[in-house]
């Protein structure tokens, strides 16, 4: 018998989740959080197989709450279940030491071999979050590093500027601030001007 944790932040996804793992011959779901606080709490109070884990959920995140799992010696297997496949989240997933990482359109039954093959210590990783992986191991390490023009963009980002009041003081088109985001973006591994951002404060590129 399979124990398993389902740590998601939404009622119906968690309803959900639990609902397909428990109709399975074989899985026991024995508890479930919505945060991941809740979820460390709960993992290691029923001490299960698997933990069925979403990343980005208010009062706690995914990335986290393995971490500390990690640090407190739980033997419970993650397999990250989310929407989310930028290089930011799934890089810090499984380097904080998740086993697996689905993403929310996956078939139920993919889902069922993945708890399974977590389960067993094998891991699982969707195509597209496989691809990136693969990307940004072959990425090379001066990818990272932003031009002065867009560490002058990404600053102004952080100020709070919309792409035309940027555009409007570095006297450049406003197509030309998306392109340069777009090249932040993709060079710190992020998907939105917010992350971009706090990356940027985390490896000292601003501030």
């Amino acid at each position: 018998m399979i124990r398993i944790v389902v740590v998601d932040d939404h009622p119906v996804v968690r309803d959900g989740v639990r609902s397909m793992l428990a109709s399975v011959t074989g899985f026991e779901v024995v508890g479930e959080a919505a945060s991941g606080p809740e979820a460390v709490d709960r993992v290691l109070a029923t001490d299960p197989d698997v933990v069925v884990m979403d990343l980005r959920m208010p009062g706690g995140g995914g990335v986290d709450a393995v971490r500390v799992l990690r640090e407190r010696g739980s033997r419970a297997a993650v397999l990250v279940l989310t929407t989310f496949d930028t290089d930011s989240d799934t890089v810090a997933a499984i380097e904080a030491g998740a086993t697996g990482y689905l993403l929310k359109d996956t078939p139920a039954e993919t889902l069922f071999d993945a708890v399974r093959a977590t389960a067993a210590g094998e891991t699982v990783l969707s195509p597209a979050i496989a691809a990136r992986l693969a990307s940004h191991v072959r990425r090379p390490a001066t990818s990272g590093v932003l031009s002065a023009r867009e560490r002058e963009v990404l600053a102004l980002v952080a100020r709070g500027r919309s792409n035309r009041a940027i555009a409007e003081e570095l006297f450049v088109s406003e197509a030309t601030v998306k392109t340069h985001l777009v090249h932040v973006y993709d060079k710190l591994g992020v998907g939105d001007r917010a992350a971009a951002v706090a990356t940027a404060y985390e490896r000292g590129i601003l501030g």
